[in-house]
């Protein structure tokens, strides 16, 4: 119940985060600081360039709220991977998170993209699948959230 509790409360300051751009970022309030503190480890499954840059955007935020992380993945599926390669936008937005934030890439959607790991942005891990994985880190205690 509390890990559906706290995916709720990642889930609803995502789409609070991606819609708090154009006015600003608010501030979290202490309780849901508090609530979040009872884990270190975060990992959000993405689809597409907006919720992947969401996801590292989320990252800054929990950081500036005071929130701890010890582990912060990402786990990328779909057509987003042909955009994850080097020399492409996304290597330059993702240099500010590259010592802080992991991505691992579906090696399946990888295959379907044609992209090899030659390709990929440096530091970004294949994984098998993006199912397994985000099962992988559920059982490793993650909390978790997927679009």
């Amino acid at each position: 119940m509390k890990k559906i509790f706290l995916t709720l409360i990642l889930f609803i300051t995502f789409f609070s985060l991606s819609n708090q751009k154009a006015i600003g970022q608010s501030q979290l309030d202490a309780e849901t600081v508090n609530d979040l503190k009872n884990t270190t480890q975060f990992a959000i499954g993405v689809s597409d360039e907006r919720h992947f840059k969401g996801a590292l955007s989320m990252y800054d935020f929990l950081v500036e709220n005071g929130v701890e992380i010890t582990d912060y993945e990402i786990v990328v599926k779909g057509k987003i991977v042909a955009k994850l390669v080097k020399g492409s936008e996304l290597e330059v937005f993702f240099q500010k998170y590259r010592s802080k934030v992991r991505v691992s890439l579906c090696s399946v959607a990888m295959k379907k993209q044609n992209v090899t790991k030659e390709q990929i942005i440096e530091g970004l891990v294949p994984v098998p699948t993006w199912s397994v994985r985000i099962l992988q880190l559920q059982a490793k205690g993650y909390n978790t959230l997927t679009y």
